[in-house]
């Protein structure tokens, strides 16, 4: 994994793939600006793992470029794969409202960058506006989550 520089092309293609994201589609301009300003580009190698099953739930991810696969494990050995990702599908959503063990595992299937926003630099949007606060709440409470934030 290395930490590419965003360009203002990258902004305006995470913006308007969070729109298209339940959990943000309803946030102002304003907010999606303050979202925007934390998220960084990641360069992943073929066979990287971007997240593992069971590891902490610390990010939320949208993929700018390749193919991952999703995968969960089954008992010791083996895996099964659940789901296939390209550019523009998300993952890691249940990350930011209630920063739960992933339950699955996502592997690069070639050479893929993505967009990445922390769980720490969410909440600290959070606490910034209070109202974008309470409507994460609200989306968490629809969905049976407890929004966790510091």
């Amino acid at each position: 994994m290395k930490k590419l520089p965003i360009t203002d092309a990258d902004a305006i293609e995470f913006g308007k793939v969070m729109r298209k994201t339940n959990l943000f589609a309803s946030i102002s301009i304003g907010l999606a600006e303050k979202i925007l300003n934390r998220v960084n580009v990641y360069q992943y190698d073929k066979d990287e793992k971007v997240c593992r099953q069971g590891g902490e739930g610390d990010s939320f991810y949208v993929v700018k470029e390749g193919r991952l696969r999703v995968s969960v494990r089954e008992g010791f050995v083996f895996s099964k794969v659940i789901a296939s990702l390209a550019p523009g599908d998300c993952f890691g959503e249940m990350a930011l409202l209630k920063r739960a063990p992933r339950n699955a595992t996502v592997t690069c299937e070639e050479n893929s960058k993505l967009f990445v926003l922390l769980a720490d630099s969410f909440a600290q949007a959070l606490g910034e506006n209070p109202a974008f606060a309470e409507e994460m709440k609200k989306i968490a409470s629809e969905r049976g989550f407890e929004l966790k934030h510091h």
